[in-house]
């Protein structure tokens, strides 16, 4: 857990400010406008239903959901969908699908937050005097400049945000106390506007509008960034998320308020384009505010970008996504880059700018895989209510069923929007459909190990090791298994040993690593099951940590060596500068074998999931293995063997026995 997140301090205030309130601080650039958009036209009821509506999802969604109570699903310091389905997994074995699904849904809608907070930014130019002319929404100069914008923001990933990082909360806190100064602003010129505040308006709004419920979707757009409160929580810590709260909804209400008692001091039915956000900064302050708007739009668009890289390396872990490349540009814990991911999120943001090129476009399409992510973690803090903090089921049905009706009104307003956003839908249906493969046929594949006592086979590996007859394979032999049970072995490694050719060696080293619920557990347990020459390893991970068992290992070796724990021959007695160049690691590879029979399930899960496996990383490279230590041995994938094959022999030509 890093040093803000133990109590709420000052600093841990600006690093919450900087890194989670991105998405949902910088809403008001389009939230009201959209709303008055699809409104229709303008009058007292549906600014001050607008408002108070958008008041309330910010009360409930945000401030009960997410600050209050999903926050209390405290995993070792760390937050988000499978830091919550790591709590809750033991207590329902489909809890699975709704993390995949959360995560998936969250990802596929995120591609838009940076298109949407940087193009509403840069549109505030058209109405800086001069520049109207210039800065058209959706001309090509303003898709010019937020392409710009967002290459350099993904091409800057790979050198890690250590040094930016630091003034993202200075950075947010001008940005929240200008838009709040903004509101009071307008405010002043019109103090009635805080009746606006009171639900009766809101609800009068939804039922008494012609587009009253279906409004729901534009409203929605003022909490899209909700989930960032609780998947941040191990970077900025409880305390420093609701205190830095009660700043940032303050100053947002006074925006919206202020926005709505602009729109009203205008007494116009419809404001031709205007974005009523830009429109209360004074003139001589115009060009400052939209330069510290788009400096928003990035923070917004860096906070997403990180909180990708920190799921997916999550789900990497949790063995729900393949094997790829992850980098630490920084020494800083927490702080990744995974590539591949990088560029599917540039490629997505790419389309988006150039597909809908307008930010009022964008709205169209926005929020609505949110709403499932939302239903998803509301799905998971049940379990985490009810059997983890033990709740009575009264008060967490009450709770529960709240959220629910909320959020499914929210998903029914938005999935009008699904016409608009088919595209997104490949990528939504990619990211889960991969999840869903990855680990289903991970569950596959383990179910189909076979296991052997190994007490059977501990004294015939001290013979082998100790045959002179045999050539040796090499001084030190390390397999990683899956063994649960000190009492037992796979198969395949038995076979591997034993097989052609047979791997004699000094000493048998059997590694195995668990993934722990705290994300950052370092720790291992070594056992020596022959004296000298059959060692087991158990290294016990979080979540969060990469696996990097060739440096693990030495570690483990450098540590028995000073304990007297083992004799290392002389060849490998420097370990401490040769590091373990006489190990060798056998790797086993799986292939699909042809002699099997599928469900078409199956048939679907294992040729998706081995076609995924050849842009995968290899497992050499997943756990930190050099090339020059690894060997590869190929093992068939068997699932069910064909058994009924219709072959009759129909004649038989060939020289006859009597001849």
């Amino acid at each position: 857990m890093s040093s803000h997140s133990k109590r709420a301090s000052v600093g841990g205030l600006l690093v919450a400010l900087g890194i989670i309130y991105g998405d949902i601080g910088t809403s008001p650039l389009y939230t009201f406008q959209t709303i008055l958009t699809e409104g229709g036209g303008i009058n007292t009821d549906l600014v001050y239903g607008a408002i108070s509506c958008i008041f309330w999802t910010l009360t409930l969604q945000t401030t009960f959901k997410y600050v209050l109570i999903t926050l209390q699903a405290d995993n070792h310091g760390e937050g988000g969908v499978f830091s919550l389905y790591a709590l809750v997994r033991r207590y329902g074995k489909n809890l699975v699908y709704p993390s995949i699904i959360g995560a998936g849904t969250l990802l596929a809608d995120g591609i838009i937050t940076p298109p949407i907070t940087v193009t509403s930014a840069i549109e505030g130019l058209n109405m800086v005097k001069g520049l109207h002319e210039h800065i058209v929404p959706g001309n090509a100069l303003v898709i010019e400049i937020v392409l710009v914008i967002i290459l350099l923001l993904f091409l800057f990933q790979r050198f890690g945000t250590k040094v930016v990082g630091a003034s993202f909360g200075p950075i947010m806190f001008i940005w929240f106390t200008m838009m709040g100064v903004l509101g009071i602003s307008q405010i002043i010129h019109y103090p009635q506007i805080f009746a606006a505040l009171n639900p009766v308006y809101g609800f009068e709004l939804l039922v008494g509008h012609p587009r009253g419920f279906w409004l729901l979707g534009a409203v929605f757009l003022c909490t899209t960034g909700a989930e960032a409160l609780y998947s941040d929580l191990g970077h900025c810590g409880r305390q420093n998320i609701q205190l830095s709260w009660i700043y940032v909804k303050g100053t947002l209400v006074l925006n919206y308020l202020g926005q709505g008692a602009w729109v009203l001091l205008q007494q116009k039915q419809n404001l031709s384009g205007i974005n009523p956000f830009f429109a209360i900064v004074p003139t001589s302050f115009l060009l400052p505010a939209v330069l510290i708007a788009t400096l928003a739009s990035i923070i917004a668009s860096q906070a997403l970008i990180s909180g990708s890289f920190t799921l997916i390396s999550e789900a990497i872990s949790l063995g729900f996504w393949p094997r790829i490349k992850v980098k630490y540009p920084t020494n800083i814990r927490g702080q990744i880059y995974i590539p591949s991911i990088n560029w599917i999120l540039f490629t997505g943001c790419l389309l988006v700018v150039l597909y809908f090129k307008t930010s009022e476009s964008m709205t169209a399409a926005y929020g609505f895989s949110i709403t499932v992510a939302m239903l998803m973690t509301t799905c998971l803090m049940y379990y985490f209510l009810r059997y983890i903090k033990r709740y009575p089921f009264w008060i967490v049905g009450a709770i529960i069923t709240a959220f629910v009706c909320v959020e499914t009104c929210f998903f029914a307003a938005n999935a009008v929007k699904l016409l608009k956003r088919l595209f997104f839908l490949v990528f939504e249906i990619g990211l889960i459909t991969t999840m869903y493969v990855w680990y289903n046929a991970r569950k596959i594949t383990l179910r189909l190990l076979t296991f052997v006592n190994l007490n059977n086979v501990l004294p015939a590996l001290e013979r082998l090791s100790n045959d002179s007859t045999i050539p040796k394979y090499s001084t030190h032999l390390v397999y990683l298994t899956k063994m649960q049970s000190h009492k037992q072995i796979e198969k395949r490694i038995v076979d591997s040993i034993f097989s052609n050719p047979v791997k004699r060696a000094d000493a048998y080293w059997f590694i195995n690593f668990e993934r722990a619920d705290d994300p950052y557990t370092m720790n291992y347990g070594v056992e020596e099951l022959v004296k000298d020459k059959v060692i087991r390893v158990d290294f016990h991970l979080g979540f969060r940590i990469q696996p990097r068992i060739g440096i693990m290992l030495k570690k483990v070796v450098e540590e028995m060596i000073n304990n007297n724990e083992i004799v290392i021959p002389n060849g490998i007695i420097d370990i401490h500068k040769d590091g373990l160049k006489d190990f060798k690691f056998i790797i086993l590879e799986r292939f699909l074998s042809y002699d099997n029979e599928f469900s078409p399930r199956e048939k679907f899960v294992l040729n998706s999931y081995f076609n995924i496996l050849r842009l995968a990383r290899s497992d050499s490279e997943a756990y930190g293995i050099d090339l020059d230590q690894a060997v590869f041995e190929k093992v068939p994938l068997v699932v069910a063997p064909v058994t009924n094959i219709s072959l009759k022999r129909a004649y038989y030509k060939g020289v006859s026995r009597e001849s």
